[in-house]
């Protein structure tokens, strides 16, 4: 089971959320949060595998929330959940330590992987508002610029990098290539450290920048 706490302050959103993510499909929703303010203890409190965050709440936004996940001890992965309106908000939350963001509304089987990869390690961007998302991101000035050839990387690690564009667990990335979780785990800090990367979000946002991704590209295509 997925241990999951809910973020969002409109009840409508949180039933629908409950009905899709059943424990029937492998979740287990722990907790839910109608703002950001009381997230960082209901983690401390309820310890679960994924956040699935709103952005626009009152009191604490996700932006805040998010942030406030990060300086916990053993901070689970957030998925942030958006609407159309939400690029420099959402590059906010990328930045704040999000492992990625969904579209509302989206097909539950879109809502299950995402949540399941970003569970497993793995980054997710919607391909409906990536390429938008991205360039909010990159246009931010607190973020660090990356090694700016992917010369440095060898064929591997280049193929590892791709795969992470596209959403991949470390465990999917492995399955993929027929590798052992342990050796992709050392492909992929080698990519980390040869591009100074500090997240997984980044390393994604490296990927759509450099081609290796598509920006409607969805994950594992």
């Amino acid at each position: 089971m997925i241990r999951l706490l809910i973020v969002d302050d409109q009840e409508l959103v949180r039933a629908g959320l409950r009905g899709i993510l059943r424990e029937r499909y492998g979740f287990d929703i722990v907790g839910e949060c109608a703002d950001g303010s009381g997230v960082a203890a209901a983690v401390v409190r309820l310890q679960p595998d994924v956040v699935l965050m709103d952005v626009r709440m009152p009191v604490v936004d996700g932006v805040a929330a998010t942030k406030a996940i990060g300086r916990v001890t053993d901070p689970p992965p957030v998925l942030v959940l958006t609407t159309f309106d939400d690029d420099e908000i959402l590059a906010a939350a990328l930045r704040a330590g999000a492992s990625g963001f969904l579209l509302k509304g989206v097909p539950a089987e879109d809502l299950q992987r995402a949540v399941r990869t970003v569970a497993e390690g793995g980054a997710w961007l919607d391909p409906a508002v990536t390429g938008r998302v991205l360039t909010a991101y990159r246009a931010a000035p607190d973020v660090s610029s990356p090694a700016e050839s992917l010369d440095v990387l060898t064929a591997r690690e280049r193929e590892v990098l791709a795969l992470i564009g596209q959403g991949m667990s470390n465990a999917e990335i492995a399955a993929y290539l027929v590798l052992g979780e342990g050796t992709v785990k050392s492909h992929v800090n080698h990519v980390f450290t040869k591009l100074d990367l500090r997240d997984r979000a980044a390393a994604v946002v490296l990927a759509f920048d450099s081609g290796l991704v598509s920006p409607r590209q969805k994950p594992t295509e």
